[in-house]
């Protein structure tokens, strides 16, 4: 009788390094792909506008998984580091004539500077301590955009020109779908890969125990202050989309409901999961958005006039959930489902 060969076995340094282990994860990364550039295609434009939103949500998530579920850093600020990048590209663009590409660049570099700034305090803060401090660099962020009037314009909007990429004008979702597809793709790898290197596991050494980190040689100042900048990064990166996608700059958009959106997002994702920031991601941006649709088939009725409310029921009762039966979130379960194939017959 032949020999059934369950789990995933390593012969060398070399397969065990691989991102991909197995055929199986293989066929499933060809099949996404090839899911991913059908798509579009075949949406409508609402949903199309949906997807775009949630490519820039991907990004954001992503950031913040670093954070807090790599690092154990928690924060409350990701609406105001979203605002910096959104307004540092648009104004650089807009006021100063930079190309769009080089604003987006610049955007980056300096949210993650100001990151790193509001990072300072993780040197001697903690838990519910730290996401105070965290959650005060939300409110300054903003305070300082509706005030700084000579900069910012203060509450007033500020309007961005159709974005201009490769002799392209980016003035369609459709367009703009293949720009955030690139950009999500790429913040997912640089984040993998992350995590193959000493700095991510460093991160993750400080997550799992900091004094025992320190220990052996993990120099906290600069690790906890690099993964909130390294974090701003991504997360300025997905401000710089929002502004040039939607081409209106407004602190409105940047709130603290924002903030608490993208850390529901990791959540029910999956803390510690570069795939469940993209589950949570998706789930939190296309849940509501297919609420809004059937509200809009419901017109006059009593859901359509509590629809507000019942997203925000909608909202909480997930979160509760996963935290309850779940609290690995969406990565887990698909892990599970995986799991249960792969380890065939054995699925105990």
């Amino acid at each position: 009788m032949a020999a059934i060969t369950t789990g995933v076995h390593h012969r060398s340094y070399e397969s065990e390094l691989r991102l991909r282990h197995t055929t199986a994860a293989r066929v499933r990364l060809a099949l996404a792909i090839v899911a991913l550039v059908a798509i579009p295609f075949a949406a409508s434009p609402f949903w199309l506008s949906v997807l775009d939103r949630i490519g820039i949500a991907v990004i954001g998530a992503i950031g913040l998984n670093i954070l807090t579920g790599y690092t154990g850093q928690i924060s409350l600020g990701q609406g105001g580091f979203l605002a910096v990048g959104a307004y540092t590209s648009g104004l650089l663009v807009a006021q100063y004539g930079l190309p769009t590409l080089l604003a987006v660049v610049a955007a980056v570099v300096f949210t993650a500077l100001v990151g790193a700034f509001f990072g300072l305090p993780a040197l001697r803060l903690k838990g519910l301590y730290l996401a105070i401090a965290t959650l005060a660099s939300q409110f300054i962020i903003i305070w300082v955009v509706r005030n700084w009037d000579a900069v910012t314009g203060g509450t007033a909007s500020l309007v961005v020109p159709v974005p201009e990429l490769f002799g392209f004008q980016l003035s369609s979702n459709f367009r703009w779908y293949w720009v955030i597809l690139a950009c999500a793709a790429l913040a997912t790898m640089v984040a993998r890969n992350l995590f193959r290197t000493g700095i991510g596991r460093a991160f993750m050494a400080i997550r799992d125990q900091d004094i025992a980190a320190e220990a052996i040689g993990v120099d906290l100042t600069r690790y906890k202050v690099l993964s909130f900048a390294v974090s701003s990064g991504f997360v300025g990166l997905a401000g710089a989309l929002t502004a040039h996608w939607r081409l209106i700059v407004t602190w409105e958009r940047f709130t603290l409901d924002v903030s608490i959106l993208y850390l529901a997002m990791i959540i029910v994702g999956g803390l510690g999961s570069i795939l469940g920031s993209i589950y949570g991601a998706a789930f939190m941006v296309a849940v509501p958005a297919a609420i809004d649709r059937v509200g809009e088939t419901l017109q006059g009725s009593f859901i359509d006039r509590q629809l507000p409310a019942i997203q925000l029921g909608v909202f909480g009762v997930v979160i509760v959930l996963f935290l309850i039966l779940e609290p690995r979130g969406l990565a887990r379960i698909w892990q599970r489902m995986k799991d249960y194939f792969r380890l065939w017959p054995f699925r105990y």
